[in-house]
């Protein structure tokens, strides 16, 4: 069996890969691990848990309680609640263990456990490693007065709106908002939030009912998105996913606006108000060449890092940074929040625009996307996609054709036999064509 946790806690067809049984003893197996490690220091520890609206969320929610209770840790269920929510709240309310049950931007039938430490961190490898090593161990159970209670919570959701508010320095009263809310755990934080600060919120897709999340909708389906900004006659459109990490945007004219573009436009906010630290920012290997090079000609330096949010935190804390995100959507405002915040960056970019008094697409247009494709290569041996010869000239030769006007990354995928290969080009019929042609290198020289 390959390693369970993937680069963002353990993810599986909901009762499938993933069920009861393994959320419990993933639970339980944290808190022996996060006991050993010194993280309860001596007290009784305490938890929060927090899922998305998912059906399976509130079977596999009360699995994860009864793991942590049984296990001896004082549970408090914060309910359906965003992902960086249960982050903030880990740490605000002191607790020791965070939970949230999501798959993020996945279909409903996913779903997925994160782990938290206290402070509101995700888990390194190590001790992602080494919870795995000790599932289905034998242990010595609590009883008694030693079995953890378990609680509801009431004043979360409240605390973090405060939060989120409490960041932003100026308001937007004035500015029209459609925010889709994915049918998923945004949709009371982000109307909420916006609300507060001052924007008319026109919400869209803000009625889960546990079977509806991320169904053509969100930050992976913008379309009744764009849909809606200019029915409204909106000035901007914000889409989150299921769990609320990511954020992307629709300017006034239906553009997308991506998380690279919205990365670029609060690198020049924070680096304007003299708070981007060290002038830099960063970003994985997939970034569009357009963001390096507009950062390049204002200035600000950029970090590059392997894709996954989890290595832009890396190497956001290694360096002292305090911005960084994927193309994605999920930005990472470090002076905030310890993990990638959808609504916090949805947030920040709308004060921007109030700020300066212009609307998204001439903020965005501080960089300009270079033409990109990806390309799966499926059934081949990913392990040698960095050490064949064949492989390693074609992308040699692939990049000396492009020079500074494209790029070429070759990525072999964490979990199947696929290479994935990505390539940026001055135009969309250039970057199709070396594409392919790195496709069928790797396909002949690495096939199965």
């Amino acid at each position: 069996m390959g390693r369970l946790f993937g680069t963002d806690g353990v993810r599986g067809l909901a009762n499938g890969e993933l069920t009861a049984e393994l959320a419990l003893d993933l639970s339980v197996a944290a808190a022996h691990v996060l006991g050993e490690v010194g993280a309860f220091e001596g007290h009784r520890p305490r938890a929060v848990v927090g899922r998305d609206p998912r059906a399976s969320g509130e079977f596999l929610e009360a699995a994860v309680v009864a793991g942590l209770a049984g296990a001896g840790i004082d549970v408090i269920r914060l309910g359906v609640i965003p992902t960086p929510a249960v982050a903030h709240l880990t740490d605000a309310m002191g607790v020791d263990v965070g939970v949230m049950l999501s798959a993020s931007h996945n279909p409903m039938p996913d779903n997925g456990v994160k782990f938290f430490s206290r402070g509101g961190h995700k888990l390194d490898d190590a001790l992602e490693d080494l919870i795995e090593a000790r599932i289905r161990e034998p242990w010595q159970r609590p009883t008694g007065a030693g079995v953890g209670r378990v609680t509801d919570d009431r004043d979360g959701f409240d605390a973090y709106v405060a939060h989120l508010v409490r960041s932003v320095p100026n308001r937007f009263d004035g500015l029209r908002v459609v925010v889709d809310c994915a049918n998923g755990a945004a949709y009371r934080t982000a109307p909420e939030t916006l609300g507060r600060l001052g924007a008319t919120v026109i919400p869209i897709h803000a009625e889960p009912d546990g079977l509806n999340i991320n169904d053509g909708c969100g930050s992976t389906h913008p379309e009744s998105l764009v849909a809606a900004v200019a029915e409204h006659g909106a000035d901007v459109g914000i889409a989150h996913d299921g769990d609320a990490d990511r954020c992307l945007a629709v300017d006034r004219f239906g553009n997308i606006v991506d998380g690279d573009q919205i990365l670029a436009i609060l690198a020049l906010s924070l680096r304007e108000a003299g708070r981007l630290a060290s002038d830099t920012v960063v970003a994985t290997v997939l970034s569009n060449l357009g963001f390096s090079q507009a950062m390049q000609r204002e200035g600000i330096a950029v970090e590059q890092t392997k894709v996954g949010d989890r290595y832009v935190l890396e190497a956001m804390k290694t360096g002292k940074f305090n911005l960084g995100g994927e193309q994605s959507g999920h930005i990472v405002l470090l002076d905030h929040a310890t993990t990638g915040d959808g609504v916090l960056a949805a947030a920040h970019l709308l004060a921007r625009m109030a700020a300066t008094g212009r609307p998204l697409d001439e903020l965005a247009a501080v960089m300009t996307r270079l033409p990109q494709v990806m390309v799966n290569v499926r059934g081949v041996d990913r392990t040698r996609a960095d050490t064949d010869p064949d492989v390693a000239a074609a992308v040699t030769a692939a990049g000396a054709e492009l020079g500074e006007t494209g790029r070429v990354v070759l990525r072999p995928s964490g979990t199947e036999p696929v290479v994935r290969v990505m390539v940026e080009a001055p135009t969309c019929e250039h970057a199709q064509q070396v594409a392919d042609q790195l496709a069928r290198t790797v396909q002949r020289a690495l096939a199965l």
